[in-house]
């Protein structure tokens, strides 16, 4: 295959996250040029249904001109200045007040940075800080879940749960725990209703704090619907179960909204979907529709005194990057929550959610899914060999990456995860019809790879 200018040159400067770089040399990048809405241009002149909202991010879609205006404005203002030593500039309070006065728990100050992964980043260091701020060094280890997905720092990292974010990073680092993951579809015993397999996690998690000493578990960090994991629903009840526990060990509750946050589930917050009573939150990506980089983690006021107590005992309050509240992410932030409430993007999602859930749910009549689930605008479905016994292809037939790859000739990107998963975001702007197109398409893709399946004989055991 021959290659543009444009695509040996990135080959040769640029390390793409998420990609096996050594096939990309030979297939190059696709390079996308411009958007405008739902919609993105690649710079062959073709048109794509951006259907994962980038990276699950571009919430408002493309071309937004109020973003667009508000950050031109910031940038003729004052392009830069930061917040360390007692400084500030106007937009870092707007956009936290903003952000205060929606959180789904008592927020008391906005703590902000650049990404997911800083985000959660924070979590962790001010939790051990909180800890030590109340004399007890040793209560330190954070739970997270397999298949979660927190982050790539070291200590995000060894959050998320997935291996491939693991493998030869030499993560996790220690205190960092994992249990189960759940997803009824894939891991209910047989026979077990959905209130017994949240039941049994329930239980699982206690005797994983049991086991470590109540006194060393300090954190528990969950995503209401895990994204990249797989677009795991936990099933009803599954948070109310896991709360009780986590009251009776005296254990914080983070919840992880980088992904759901801002309208993606029919609510606000995720958390307030599936009655989550979180502690603080974690929020990036829809934070700014993506237009730039910047996120944030709440605390309650019982966080905060300890911050101030420790900010006493030290001299300061010894973290922050150079971009915390960056002038122009804070102002875009802030127009981006605006536009949120003005719009009424929540009732808008409200609104198409059963023709998206309903798409999706009709997927699972496909010889080629075993499970669709879908909340809000978010949804995936879960390829499978055989429906019956929900065995999987095998991987290096790689079927989820064969119908990314069909969508996107029919004009829609979406994004494979590991084990056969195909993942739907699409902007929240997002029309009815535009729901309709872009649920042909996936069809069209699923088509084309379960008649390759069949002429291949993939489905052999």
């Amino acid at each position: 295959m021959s290659l543009s200018n444009a695509a040996v040159r990135d080959i040769e400067t640029v390390i793409h996250p998420y990609t096996n770089l050594d096939s990309f040399r030979e297939t190059g990048p696709m390079i996308i040029e411009r958007g405008e809405g739902i919609y993105v241009f690649d710079n062959g002149g073709n048109k794509y249904i951006e259907g994962l909202s980038g990276l699950w991010c571009t919430s408002l879609g493309y071309n937004e001109q109020e973003l667009i205006d508000a950050a031109m404005e910031q940038f003729r203002q004052i392009p830069f200045t930061h917040t360390f030593g007692g400084k500030s500039h106007e937009r870092a309070a707007e956009a936290a007040e903003r952000l205060k006065a929606i959180a789904p728990h008592a927020a008391s100050k906005v703590l902000f940075c650049g990404s997911g992964s800083e985000a959660n980043d924070q979590q962790v260091k001010l939790v051990w800080y909180y800890n030590n701020a109340l004399g007890r060094p040793n209560k330190k280890k954070i739970i997270s879940r397999q298949r979660g997905y927190h982050g790539v720092t070291v200590a995000s990292g060894s959050l998320t749960g997935l291996p491939a974010n693991h493998r030869d990073f030499d993560l996790p680092i220690a205190g960092m725990l994992h249990t189960d993951c759940p997803h009824y579809y894939r891991y209910a015993e047989p026979g077990e209703t959905e209130d017994e397999f949240t039941t049994r996690l329930a239980k699982n998690l206690e005797d994983m704090i049991i086991r470590e000493d109540p006194d060393t578990v300090a954190a528990f960090i969950a995503e209401p619907i895990m994204g990249a994991g797989g677009v795991v629903i936990p099933p009803a009840g599954y948070f109310e179960k896991i709360q009780a526990v986590l009251k009776k060990y005296d254990i914080y509750f983070i919840a992880d909204e980088v992904i759901c946050g801002f309208g993606r589930t029919g609510e606000m917050f995720g958390s307030q979907s599936f009655n989550m009573k979180p502690d603080s939150i974690s929020v990036a990506k829809a934070l700014s529709s993506a237009y730039f980089p910047i996120a944030a983690v709440t605390v309650g006021e019982e966080m905060y005194q300890a911050m101030i107590d420790e900010s006493k005992k030290i001299g300061t309050f010894g973290h922050g990057f150079t971009y915390t509240a960056h002038p122009v992410g804070a102002a875009v932030a802030a127009k981006t929550l605006e536009i949120y409430e003005k719009r009424n993007i929540v009732g808008h999602v409200r609104s198409l959610a059963p023709r998206f859930e309903g798409h999706v749910e009709r997927l699972a009549d496909h010889p080629l899914v075993g499970h669709a689930r879908a909340k809000g605008l978010i949804g995936a479905i879960e390829l499978v060999a055989d429906k019956s016994d929900k065995r999987s292809f095998d991987p290096k037939a790689g079927i989820g990456a064969a119908v990314v790859a069909a969508a996107q000739r029919h004009g829609l990107i979406l994004r494979a995860l590991a084990g056969d998963i195909v993942a739907f975001c699409p902007p929240l702007i997002i029309a009815a019809e535009q729901i309709d197109d872009m649920f042909a398409a996936v069809t069209k893709a699923l088509d084309e790879v379960e008649a390759h399946v069949k002429k291949e004989g993939l489905r052999a055991a």
